[in-house]
């Protein structure tokens, strides 16, 4: 029952996104929805500080509006002392993903001209902890980068049945997502985490989309990559791939990676809720 439930959500998502919800034939109301930010987001007067130097850019997921995907993180972010900002892009992120990359390569520009910073870090679910890499890769992102911390990122694609179906009919990124596709190759051929940005992996494994879980690691030289699995360090965290942007511990993960110099620290220990 939950299964078919998933996959009902997931085609009306796409259905939905299909259809161009900001297009030309859209309601303002349905605009207006789609382009609420986050909590703690998109104040474009905001200026870094010393000790935040670099504003956190918040990257979706794939069928994710930013209001509901940073709910949780973003104003955590901002209480931190973070410039934090958010965008919708590729209709709800169903475009192909070098596509989608120019997007985020043109919105990450608009905000170092807005708060004068050099470099910002991206924070990215699923697809969106993915795409940068090609912005990293292949479009100069990786000069504008410091870090890049993907939370159950879609780093070498999905074995997931749902995803071949979907993408083929109606979500380019979800064809592009798949384990094997020509996409994935280029992205990962040669370095996986190129010099410029420093990455954290943030992954569970209870994760039902990018299957296998351990699809999401990266390979690179511990200076500048760790990999974490949330049971590693709290045994209990029973948080999947839809909601880890809510958890608390991926809250902490995130901030650790943030807040040093390299990626996050893998020693680590982060406070496991519930658990004492």
């Amino acid at each position: 029952m939950r299964l078919r439930r998933t996959v009902g959500l997931l085609l009306a998502a796409v259905a939905t996104a299909a259809l161009g919800l900001t297009g030309p034939g859209a309601s303002p109301a349905s605009a207006s929805v789609l382009d609420i930010p986050p909590r703690g987001a998109n104040d474009w007067s905001c200026k870094p500080d010393s000790a935040h130097p670099e504003p956190v850019v918040l990257v979706n997921g794939t069928f994710k509006v930013m209001g509901e995907n940073w709910s949780a993180l973003s104003p955590k972010l901002k209480e931190a002392g973070y410039c934090v900002f958010a965008f919708n892009y590729g209709k709800l992120e169903t475009a192909p993903v070098p596509q989608s990359a120019e997007e985020l390569r043109d919105f990450v520009e608009s905000v170092r001209r807005a708060t004068g910073a050099k470099k910002v870090d991206l924070v990215g679910h699923s697809q969106g902890g993915m795409m940068p890499r090609y912005y990293v890769k292949f479009l100069g992102g990786a000069v504008n980068v410091d870090d890049l911390v993907g939370i159950v990122p879609s780093n070498h694609g999905t074995k997931n049945p749902l995803a071949v179906p979907a993408g083929w009919t109606f979500c380019p990124s979800c064809a592009d997502q798949r384990w094997g596709s020509d996409f994935m190759q280029k992205l990962n051929a040669g370095e996986e985490a190129p010099a410029g940005p420093d990455y954290t992996v943030v992954t569970t494994r209870y994760d039902e989309v990018v299957i296998p879980y351990t699809s999401a690691l990266l390979a690179g030289p511990a200076e500048r990559v760790t990999n974490v699995v949330l049971q590693d360090k709290c045994k209990l965290d029973l948080f999947m791939h839809d909601q880890a942007t809510k958890d608390p511990v991926v809250a902490q993960w995130v901030l650790n990676a943030l807040g040093r110099k390299g990626p996050a620290d893998p020693a680590f220990q982060p406070q496991c809720i519930g658990q004492g």
